[in-house]
């Protein structure tokens, strides 16, 4: 297909997440032209400029299916945008690329937001990496954190979850802290004997860095087997995420009011059931018009409903849209699956 003029009623979206970068060109009516998959964005990692060419490269792609050099519009919602500033300076440097006409960047947390809602109304908080939390009303009006680690007060997220279950397991072996199963089923994860053995795996780097990571699970496995310093660490993340829902409804003025609680990230959205109901008796207490949803929609699909906010695109639009990621969900379930229920 060759490439035409710039389209001015399309939009790019862009969902950049730490792991992977998806991309959608998608016309204002709804039809979606084409999607591309890249690397993680990842600017404090590699620097900005290396970050922008690893989107620039599903971009292309997009744009080349699409058959299109750029858009009316880019709807930009991106990991490590955690500040104001920090959406300022890529804005900037995505206006500079020159793929649409106006863009908008925002923090990822806003497209997991948008992809679970009719409107642009709610609160979603977001565990995955790490743990982070936004607003929204249609006034335009926002509620959010910093979400840049400790020094903003942050706790919780699968790199957390995984430090906080090491230092208990680790104290748990040595004597200095509480017995728990934790100190045994960590190390048994990475086929070791002890946690001994697991602290100099680490700290020697025998063990990558990155696959701390995969300890998380082993957390809630071993918390559904009744072990009480696990269930503590698990309930402490739904006490979190909780008082992170009911703030930001206090901020929008929305918690007498009825809204959508949407629950996303790897850790919110794998189906530790316990962790579920926890938050929903925080805030039944809390917030008790809060209307709390696991989000499993791509969160590239919130990214694409915000740009065609931005255009003024209708409810028709929109369904469209929905109707594409879907039926690309349901493409990647096993068959088995299919018909399950959510």
């Amino acid at each position: 297909m060759g490439l035409t003029a710039p389209d001015t009623a399309s939009v790019l979206a862009i969902d950049a997440g730490n792991s992977k970068t998806d991309v959608a060109v998608v016309t204002g009516a709804g039809e979606v032209l084409a999607t591309a998959r890249g690397g993680g964005f990842r600017p404090p990692a590699v620097g900005m400029p290396a970050a922008l060419d690893t989107l620039a490269e599903p971009v292309a792609r997009a744009f080349t299916e699409a058959g299109l050099t750029s858009v009316g519009h880019v709807s930009a919602c991106l990991a490590n945008a955690d500040l104001p500033v920090e959406e300022e300076q890529l804005t900037a440097a995505l206006r500079a690329r020159a793929w649409g006409t106006s863009v908008e960047v925002r923090n990822d947390t806003f497209a997991v937001l948008r992809a679970g809602v009719a409107e642009p109304r709610g609160v979603a908080v977001v565990c995955g990496a790490g743990i982070n939390c936004v607003g929204l009303r249609p006034d335009g009006r926002t509620a959010r954190f910093p979400a840049v680690g400790r020094i903003s007060g942050d706790w919780g997220g699968g790199w957390g979850l995984a430090e906080e279950a090491l230092w208990y397991a680790a104290r748990a072996a040595d004597g200095r802290g509480a017995p728990t199963a934790l100190s045994h089923t960590l190390p048994a994860h990475f086929g070791l004997p002890t946690m001994y053995a697991l602290i100099e795996a680490l700290h020697l780097e025998r063990i990558e860095h990155d696959r701390r990571h995969e300890l998380t699970p082993v957390l809630f496995a071993t918390a559904a087997d009744g072990d009480p310093v696990a269930r503590s660490i698990v309930s402490r993340l739904a006490e979190e995420v909780a008082v992170l829902a009911t703030v930001a409804l206090t901020r929008l003025d929305l918690l007498d009011e009825e809204t959508p609680v949407l629950l996303g990230g790897g850790v919110l959205t794998a189906g530790h059931l316990p962790l579920e109901d926890r938050i929903r008796d925080l805030l039944s207490v809390r917030a008790p018009e809060a209307d709390v949803r696991v989000v499993t929609a791509h969160p590239v699909l919130g990214a694409v409903l915000l740009g065609l906010d931005r255009l003024g695109a209708g409810a028709q639009a929109q369904g469209r849209v929905r109707e594409h990621w879907a039926k690309e969900h349901w493409a990647n379930v096993p068959v088995e699956h299919h018909g399950a229920g959510t």
